[in-house]
């Protein structure tokens, strides 16, 4: 398994952020060919009390299939995006996913 991790500083409006990202940037992510999973969080802490203000994370099936989602027209399309509602930028960290048995 692979995943794509997102993290986001605090961006210059929270309210427009949260806007753009659950209503355009996020309906583009599931459309990312052989995405197998999305989970994010917002206002992760309060303005100036930490690093991040959000976590984006996307699972695929290996790194190929994130290739191939990052290169497709689709995964253009998200790109692109990001400097519409990321005024703090963004950190993006591809990692293969490793399991540990629990129990």
């Amino acid at each position: 398994m692979h995943q794509l991790t997102v993290l986001y500083p605090e961006p210059t409006d929270r309210a427009a952020f949260r806007e753009h990202y659950l209503s355009t940037h996020l309906p583009l992510c599931a459309k990312l060919p052989g995405v197998q999973g999305i989970a994010y969080a917002l206002d992760i802490c309060e303005p100036g009390e930490g690093p991040y203000f959000g976590v984006f994370q996307a699972t695929f099936a290996d790194e190929a299939a994130l290739g191939a989602a990052l290169a497709s027209p689709e995964g253009l399309t998200v790109q692109a995006d990001v400097p519409n509602y990321a005024t703090g930028g963004a950190t993006v960290l591809p990692f293969a996913v490793e399991s540990f048995p629990v129990g």
